[in-house]
C-alpha cells in the first residue's frame, strides 16, 4: 500500500474508508452490463482453477493509486486485479496481454 496520504489518518490507505463519514448507500438492484457479468465469471473460473485467490485480488486492487482507484468502476478494478495477478503468477506476460488488448480493440474498431 503505497498511497497513504489520507488527510483524516495518514496511516490509512486511500481505499480504506471504513468508519469515515459518507453519503448513504443506495440499496437498489440494477442490471449488470454484459462485460461485468463476464468479468465476474472469469474471476470465478480463475479462483476455481487455483489461479487467483481473493487475497491476491484484494492486494492488487489496494495497490491502485488514489486517482486510478477513484476513476475506475468496481468491475474495472476487478479487471485490473485479475490482469496483475496473472502477470505476477507468470500466466501471461505484459507483452502478451498488450498484444491481445490491441487485437481485441482492432476487432471492435472494425465494427465502428
Amino acid at each position: 500500500m503505497s498511497d497513504l496520504h489520507n488527510p483524516i489518518d495518514p496511516r490509512r490507505a486511500h481505499h480504506d474508508m471504513g468508519g469515515l463519514p459518507a453519503a448513504a448507500v443506495e440499496a437498489t438492484e440494477h442490471d449488470y452490463a454484459l462485460w461485468e457479468k463476464r468479468i465476474d465469471a472469469i474471476l470465478t473460473l480463475l479462483s476455481n482453477k487455483g489461479l487467483m485467490t481473493v487475497d491476491e485480488m484484494r492486494k492488487n486492487i489496494e495497490s491502485l493509486g488514489a486517482d486510478a482507484y477513484d476513476q475506475m468502476s468496481y468491475y474495472e478494478r476487478w479487471i485490473y486485479a485479475a490482469a496483475q495477478t496473472m502477470i505476477q503468477r507468470g500466466v501471461v506476460t505484459v507483452d502478451e496481454l498488450g498484444r491481445k488488448i490491441a487485437e481485441v480493440q482492432g476487432r471492435a474498431n472494425a465494427f465502428v
